[in-house]
């Protein structure tokens, strides 16, 4: 039994397919919005903080794209986007603006409703989960608020990258394989492919190293996995 009703914000501009996925998901149990364009979605998505956003790439006024780099510099929501893109790149387009998951069209709206419960399970597992504080040199993370400091300056992450770090940052000096990262912080069930592991170390790296190209802090181990150092 469900018993907070946890509000999804779908952002479609095909009416067949808002209907559908509409149907399935409040059989499960949760409050759907509706937007039919960018602009309206993003505007909703700041105003209601929904717990989640379904997101379609291609949408009037403005794009899948546009939408997350502006949605980003305020809100860590997590989102699913919806693509009719099949190539490898442009899906990790989607993760490298800030993406958690992404489904192409055509897609089974029961796949797509264990996709929403996958990723809301990992994000509520991660906060119930955690110490308050962890300190790795400069840096101090808030688990229960979900923020990163270095030196009172907050980092501005996603909900991924959060995670991301602050399974590293439990074990600093530990190395961790890329399957290890998926199953830890995307979880079991994750349908995805180890390359979007590197897409949010990348990340992380532009957010946490002075020069990302030659980094200090979050280290790549050649041919094993990556690791998080204390730094100076």
């Amino acid at each position: 039994m469900r018993y907070v009703v946890e509000s999804i914000l779908l952002v479609e501009d095909d009416r067949d397919i808002v209907r559908v996925v509409k149907t399935y998901l409040e059989r499960e149990g949760y409050q759907v919005e509706v937007a039919f364009d960018g602009l309206s979605g993003l505007e909703r998505a700041l105003v209601s903080s929904p717990a989640l956003i379904i997101l379609d790439w291609m949408l009037p006024a403005l794009d899948g794209l546009a939408f997350m780099k502006r949605l980003r510099k305020e809100r860590t929501t997590p989102v699913i986007m919806l693509t009719a893109r099949t190539e490898e790149s442009d899906r990790i387009l989607g993760l490298e603006f800030g993406a958690d998951d992404y489904v192409t069209k055509p897609f089974s709206p029961r796949e797509l409703v264990a996709r929403v419960k996958a990723v809301l399970r990992r994000v509520e597992i991660a906060g119930l989960s955690r110490e308050t504080f962890l300190r790795v040199g400069s840096l101090v993370i808030d688990s229960h608020k979900r923020t990163v400091t270095r030196e009172g300056e907050e980092l501005d992450l996603t909900t991924l990258e959060f995670d991301l770090l602050y399974t590293f940052a439990q074990y600093p000096g530990r190395v961790f394989r890329r399957d290890e990262l998926l199953e830890r912080v995307w979880g079991g069930d994750f349908m995805g492919v180890d390359r979007v592991v590197d897409v949010h170390v990348s990340n992380l790296r532009h957010k946490l190293e002075i020069d990302p190209s030659h980094p200090v802090l979050l280290l790549t181990v050649r041919g094993v996995g990556y690791k998080l150092v204390e730094d100076s």
